[in-house]
């Protein structure tokens, strides 16, 4: 548990500006990650998850510097053991280090090119990043396709004649072309097949046993998150409000936004239904949030001091994390 963590996000920020006008006056900003911090070690699953425009996409990009961060550090520990700060990084000194962090993607059908074979999508890292000779690339990607379950035959058709959970595993293969440590992935399995998904996640699980992979998984599926996490991080409208370990989170929620959650979780037992919890009101606007704790106005234990004063994250228990004022007083109902 002391291991340096291979990933450490310090008070990462995200705002889009807001501008209006004629002369495209700044007017305000959204903030679409607001001061979110957390890590992870070798070999470990950190899931983030929340409600669709919480800010979890928007993190995982700026991890991979898809997105310029607005402020923060993204402190990556490299294959050479030295720690560097992505965040602060010019794209010219990013590309060695893309070899080492690579993004699975959500969508099997539009992330792969259509007028590519599979030899040449899973080979393109090898080819952009000058790996190899051509008959040693070859080799690779037939490799590749064997460690995902997919015939080494298959290299020379084209995607459309795949099925989507067999396009995720070639996004999957191309993923692991260059030997990353850490992936992200970013809702792999929530546009395939419930039958689809256990089967991707069971292999995203063996490849992780296999290769020592640390993943940041975003999801919004907590029933495979609960599958697939070492901890997990709960985001409401950009902030972190707990990060926890699985077992401790799922059973012991110490965030009311987490037990709100948790309370959508599918049960067998019909009598179990009637107790999920309805938030009412809406998401918060980011651009424009209320004060104090953001998510106050849809809390059922909310008491004055959280209309006006914004609650930090504190370790309530070791290695359990919660934004919450009233997180030592109230008692809150997990899953089993």
């Amino acid at each position: 548990m002391n291991e340096q963590p291979l990933l450490e996000v310090k008070n990462l920020k995200k705002y889009f500006p807001i501008r209006k006008g004629l002369l495209r006056r700044l007017a305000g900003h959204v903030r679409a990650v607001d001061d979110v911090s957390f890590a992870i070690r070798k070999g470990e699953t950190l899931s983030l998850v929340g409600e669709s425009g919480c800010g979890k996409t928007t993190t995982s990009r700026c991890i991979l510097r898809a997105l310029d961060p607005t402020a923060g550090q993204i402190r990556y520990r490299s294959n050479e053991s030295t720690v560097v700060d992505l965040a602060e990084l010019p794209k010219s000194r990013l590309r060695p280090l893309r070899r080492q962090m690579q993004m699975i993607f959500q969508d099997p059908f539009s992330s792969l090119n259509p007028r590519m074979t599979l030899f040449d999508i899973i080979s393109e890292p090898l080819v952009v990043n000058n790996v190899g000779t051509p008959q040693s690339r070859r080799e690779r990607v037939a490799e590749l396709l064997e460690l995902v379950g997919l015939p080494p035959e298959f290299m020379n058709r084209y995607p459309h004649a795949f099925s989507g959970g067999q396009r995720q595993r070639i996004g999957i293969a191309r993923a692991l072309a260059l030997n990353p440590a850490l992936i992200v992935a970013d809702e792999p399995v929530s546009a395939l097949d419930v039958s689809v998904q256990a089967q991707i996640v069971n292999l995203l699980l063996d490849l992780q046993a296999e290769l020592g992979l640390a993943y940041l998984f975003v999801a919004h599926d907590l029933s495979v998150v609960k599958h697939v996490s070492d901890r997990v991080a709960v985001m409401y409208v950009g902030k972190i409000v707990e990060i926890a370990e699985t077992s401790a989170l799922f059973s012991q929620p110490r965030h009311p936004y987490t037990e709100a959650l948790l309370s959508a979780v599918p049960k067998p037992d019909p009598r179990l239904r009637s107790q999920r919890i309805i938030l009412e009101g809406e998401v918060a606007d980011p651009a424009h949030p209320p004060s104090g704790c953001y998510f106050h106005p849809r809390c059922r234990y909310a008491v004055d001091r959280c209309k006006t004063e914004s609650p930090e994250l504190n370790e309530i228990e070791p290695g359990h994390f919660v934004s919450c004022h009233r997180a030592n007083e109230i008692e809150l109902v997990g899953v089993s």
